[in-house]
């Protein structure tokens, strides 16, 4: 529908109109408006057809709300064809276009508390009223369906379309075991109903199926909001079963009750009277509805305390989703309120920080950690995203770059996974202009100009010179950080500025620092110089297992450096065992052990330890004495998600001081799992092993306690 050079050209403007819509300006007169709602029908199309969106949400409402503005100072001005005007966008032609028997209107969007508190006023000023109750649930970010039952059997399933009609998606759907193909309405006197819901995928689905695809040697999907969409068009079924949609239902638009059936119970009929009660008839009907979820109140306040919390712990559910819905929760009152052209007068999205957003790629660099891993980091032009300002992503590989198809000078879009990690989604091919640059992965180390190299399992380049300054300043710091051996005041600022005016080398540097010229630095007064020295000679007597896991030996963390450390009583004891030695240790497999074992047979790694033997440090397993008998004695123990009462690493030293034994995975060695609030992936694989034992940290508590 659109060609490369028409993309091009409306890109250019989406830009434009961005940076006109962040400087709260309007447009300028009749060819600007004209220009803008090309753009919005050009970014409808590549959002609802092709679903292979062009900008983030949050974009696509800062122009759209640009446009409405606009149109409401200049109403002269508006078209009977204006985005502003209709519902959606165009249809997919290859599917039958059916309608809805009632238009799928979009909902108006709030961005902060004040919009829902404006909404409520305007609400209560219509109504009359004093205080009215809402019902709020989960704006899921998937691909909205509207579903019609006849008869108590489903007929028909359509997508949302241009919001007056859909396409017919029946037999797509039927794929989705979350829908059920029969539900018996007619016990609540209901012989036609059409309700609303939305497709999603799960997170977990998300990334099996997209394991699936690397298996494959396939393009991954971009997120589970695309996947979902994308499915619902795809032209054979079984391949729809293959993804493993989900489906929320979460209204009812429409329905028509027979008068003659009088045997329905009041609460029954109550149900059909408030937006929170037809949810509840759904969930009893065996839909998914959001009746957990929801949550009804009187008045705006605690709608807005619920939305904050709910997008404080959006991370730790199982789907996506990218805001909450209000609504007006008495259905007489929402027909009352009425509705606009383009939204209901009764209902709102409060949407979350965005989580996606376009930008330039301009540059990447190339850093240098601790195990001599190459790292290629892109810079970005600065964008605003989740509540940060992002100008660096990693891209993490070569093989990375080359999946994901990045350029320098591409436009890329780019999310933030968690609300923390950002990563680039996927580049923007569409709108090259033939000056983008190929990303050219460097043959040599960009700090000591050594050869890389790179094991033939793996997709990381390496510098394996361990004089490499980079590698050294960052094992360094990874040596004196909290986990390891936990120098207080000597943070990763002090080990670079150390290192850089020549008093720092080495690790074992760090306990022949010349104090008198540190004290000489600004910021180094008597006190900071006195603590720094405090913490260095406290570190001496760290127990061995934190000086293994401080010497940075690859894949060796923190619970594999505490059975390394009860294993030998010396730590030059690794000298002299062998890779199949290694490996018959609790948690310990193949590639750990090479690592292992690798690492001392270095004669400069050998030489650096017996220097910090002379330096003072504990290189010997100083033991403890642990409970002769009892429930802990040489059971191994897990601990997952997070705990109330207790830091996961005092449970852990709770547990090993009974004799507990500490691991690091599941498997059918482990046996117990400790679990906490939001456990994952670690808690549904130790439910398939009958021998773990899953307990509550109340329940670890009481064997302790035994």
């Amino acid at each position: 529908m659109y060609d490369n050079k028409q993309i091009q050209v409306l890109q250019q403007q989406t830009l434009s109109f961005l940076l006109q819509a962040g400087q709260q300006k309007n447009l300028a007169g009749p060819a600007d408006i004209n220009q803008l709602r090309d753009v919005l029908r050009f970014h409808e199309y590549r959002y609802y057809v092709m679903s292979e969106p062009l900008l983030s949400d949050y974009e696509y409402d800062r122009l759209y709300q640009l446009l409405q503005h606009t149109e409401k100072q200049h109403p002269e001005l508006i078209s009977t064809d204006s985005p502003t005007q209709r519902v959606g966008s165009s249809l997919n032609q290859s599917f039958v276009t059916v309608q809805h028997l009632v238009p799928m209107l979009s909902l108006d969007n709030s961005y902060n508390a004040d919009d829902l508190a404006d909404f409520d006023r305007k609400a209560r000023e219509l109504s009359g009223l004093d205080t009215i109750e809402y019902c709020i649930e989960p704006k899921f970010d998937g691909a909205s369906i509207s579903l019609i039952y006849e008869n108590d059997r489903l007929v028909r399933a359509a997508t949302r379309g241009d919001g007056v009609e859909g396409d017919d998606i029946t037999t797509n759907i039927k794929q989705i075991r979350s829908i059920p193909l029969t539900a018996a309405f007619s016990s609540y006197g209901i012989s036609q109903i059409e309700i609303r819901g939305e497709i999603i995928m799960s997170k977990n689905a998300f990334e099996k199926y997209n394991a699936l695809l690397v298996a494959q040697n396939l393009s991954t999907l971009a997120n589970p909001r695309n996947a979902a969409s994308g499915s619902l068009r795809m032209k054979d079924p079984k391949d729809v079963a293959q993804r493993s949609l989900d489906a929320f239902l979460y209204h009812v638009s429409y329905f028509i009750k027979e008068d003659t059936k009088d045997h329905l119970s009041t609460a029954n009929a109550n149900l059909l009277a408030s937006h929170s009660g037809t949810l509840e008839l759904l969930w009893n009907l065996g839909f998914r509805s959001p009746q957990k979820e929801k949550r009804v109140v009187q008045g705006i306040q605690p709608v807005i305390d619920y939305c904050l919390d709910f997008e404080a712990g959006r991370d730790n559910l199982p789907y996506e989703i990218d805001g909450m819905v209000v609504k007006v929760n008495d259905i007489a009152l929402q027909d009352q309120l009425g509705m606009t052209s383009h939204h209901p007068r009764w209902a709102i999205a409060f949407k979350f920080k965005a989580r996606q957003a376009t930008t330039k790629l301009r540059a990447v660099d190339f850093q240098v950690g601790r195990t001599g891993a190459v790292t290629p980091v892109a810079k970005l032009d600065p964008v605003y995203l989740g509540g940060v300002t992002v100008s660096s992503i990693s891209v993490h590989n070569e093989e990375y770059i080359k999946e994901k198809d990045l350029k320098i000078g591409d436009s890329v879009l780019i999310e933030r996974a968690g609300d923390v990690i950002p990563q680039i989604v996927k580049s923007l091919p569409e709108l090259r202009d033939g000056t983008e640059q190929d990303i050219i992965f460097p043959n040599v180390c960009p700090v000591c100009k050594s050869e890389l190299s790179k094991e033939e399992t793996e997709a990381v380049w390496r510098c394996i010179n361990i004089e490499c300054e980079a590698q050294v300043v960052e094992k360094i710091i990874h040596f004196v950080s909290k986990d390891a051996m936990d120098i207080k005041s000597f943070g990763d600022a002090n080990v670079r500025k150390f290192y850089e005016l020549g008093l720092l080398k080495d690790i074992p540097g760090i306990y022949e620092l010349a104090y008198e010229q540190i004290g000489e630095l600004e910021g180094f007064g008597k006190k900071s110089l006195d603590n720094l020295r405090t913490a260095i000679e406290a570190s001496k007597q760290q127990p061995l297992h934190r000086l293994v896991y401080g010497l940075g030996i690859r894949f060796v963390g923190e619970t594999t450096a505490k059975t390394l450390a009860n294993s030998v009583e010396h730590i030059l004891d690794f000298k002299n065992k062998t890779e199949e030695e290694l490996i018959r240790l609790e948690d310990v497999g193949g590639k750990v052990a090479k690592s292992i074992h690798h690492f001392f047979l270095n004669e400069q790694n050998i030489h650096m330890l017996e220097h910090l033997a002379t330096l003072g440090l504990q290189l010997k397993n100083q033991k403890k004495e642990v409970v002769a008998a009892g429930a802990l004695m040489g059971k191994t123990f897990l601990f997952t998600g997070t705990l109330a009462k207790l830091k996961r690493s005092e449970a852990e030293a709770m547990a090993e001081a009974q004799g507990g034994i500490i691991v690091s995975g599941v498997s059918v060695k482990l046996n117990y799992l400790v679990v906490g609030e939001d456990a994952g992936s670690k808690f549904e694989k130790a439910k398939k092993i009958n021998t773990i034992k899953i307990i509550s940290e109340e329940e670890f508590l009481q064997l302790v306690a035994e």
